[in-house]
């Protein structure tokens, strides 16, 4: 959505409305900037505890060595300077509905006209017997950016050639639907070069996957014996982790690794839960128009949080529905003109340095929801240059992101 969408600029004469973002994720600085760069009536703060955001989108690059940590770090500086966004590094305790107040774990109070909330995931950790917080020390997830990502490169780099990769893949919904199978291929890339005795075994809490047709054309071209999945329907499921043991055990047979990666069930992050935006399936209902809260109003939540319709957990989705959430929160308090929002998702898959595949989606509300409008998806049988022109466009796709966002 570009920012002429919302049409012309406010009078910056007017008295100014005040707007709490809450987390700095692709979400949250979205909606941020572009209510700032849009409304100048309305006075932008965004809580984010942390300086800098690392993106999980490519860092499954990062783990195999082809692009730097550094590379997928950015800060709020720009949001601060150039767009006038007031920039707090704090965390939030609570939100007040009744008094319009964030509070922050400081003991400061912001009062806000509307507040909009991205709160990313948190982790089931009791569907998973043997493995919490403390076990990720031993048996990342490696599924937030940061130094999850780091230790688990760092096991990959220390695993002796001839060892077993184990990587447990979620259940529906969770981040980012295609990134554990990329993971698995960029690993095999990875392992080809400098393990080429080593192999990869997925164990899937599902039967089937993302673009599965896909990922299984290329682990025959690129990994043919490398890479061995099992559904849930041949394991009988994951039951246990024994940390002590790095070995994954399932209904039919325990499964030991050299290397464990466990990526766990998923929900709407701890705030939306303490704060009653989740409801029982653990994510957060909302308007798919403004995206505000079904549960909390005035309260607007967007990103991996949401129950969405057919929109997946993605970056680009959480770009997508803060812009149209920004639009309006700008809407209801100033009285601009409202427009219907347009949603995408836009996404690149490596299977290879110079293989990689897209997926381009519009989403439209519909019938209380939000249900898919048109699709792209790359085939399977597309040529070796098609993929290495996708790869190439990848890396100015991110670019391009990563500035809209935060640029």
């Amino acid at each position: 959505m570009a920012l002429a969408a919302f049409g012309p600029r406010l009078a910056a004469s007017e008295a100014k409305a005040r707007v709490v973002v809450v987390g700095g994720g692709i979400g949250g600085a979205t909606v941020a900037k572009y209510l700032a760069a849009t409304a100048p009536t309305i006075k932008v703060t965004l809580v984010e505890p942390k300086p800098h955001y690392t993106t999980c989108f490519f860092s499954n690059l990062y783990l195999v060595g082809l692009r730097s940590f550094e590379s997928l770090s950015h800060g709020y500086e720009t949001l601060a300077q150039r767009y006038g966004i007031n920039v707090i590094h704090d965390s939030v305790a609570a939100i007040d509905p009744v008094a319009k107040t964030v509070g922050l774990k400081s003991g400061r109070k912001l009062p806000y006209d509307r507040v909009a909330v991205a709160p990313g995931i948190a982790f089931k950790y009791d569907a998973l017997a043997g493995y919490d917080e403390a076990a990720t020390q031993v048996i990342p997830h490696a599924w937030n950016a940061g130094p999850q990502t780091k230790l688990l490169r760092q096991q990959l780099e220390s695993m002796e050639d001839g060892g077993v990769f184990v990587l447990v893949a979620p259940p529906n919904p969770f981040r980012c639907p295609p990134a554990p199978y990329e993971r698995a291929s960029l690993v095999a890339c990875y392992f080809k070069q400098y393990k080429p005795h080593s192999r990869i075994l997925i164990l899937d809490a599902k039967d089937s996957f993302n673009s599965q047709d896909l990922f299984l054309d290329a682990w025959e071209r690129h990994y043919r014996g490398m890479i061995e999945w099992l559904p849930a329907q041949f394991t009988g499921g994951i039951k246990a982790i024994d940390v002590r043991e790095r070995s994954i055990k399932t209904a039919t047979e325990t499964f030991k690794a050299a290397v464990a990666n466990v990526i766990p069930p998923q929900m709407a992050g701890q705030f939306a839960q303490q704060i009653g935006l989740a409801d029982q399936s653990g994510w957060c209902p909302i308007d798919p128009v403004t995206f505000e809260s079904k549960l909390q109003p005035g309260i607007h939540v967007v990103g991996d949080a949401t129950s969405a319709g057919d929109m997946p957990k993605s970056a680009f989705v959480a770009n997508s529905q803060a812009k149209a959430c920004a639009f309006a929160i700008a809407g209801a308090l100033t009285g601009s003109e409202r427009l219907p929002p347009h949603l995408f998702n836009m996404c690149y898959t490596f299977l290879a340095p110079d293989d990689a595949v897209s997926n381009a989606i519009s989403f439209e509300p519909a019938a209380g929801t939000i249900k898919i409008d048109h699709s792209f998806v790359s085939q399977v049988q597309e040529s070796a240059e098609t993929r290495r022109r996708a790869a190439h466009e990848a890396e100015g796709w991110y670019d391009t992101f990563t500035h809209d966002t935060f640029g």
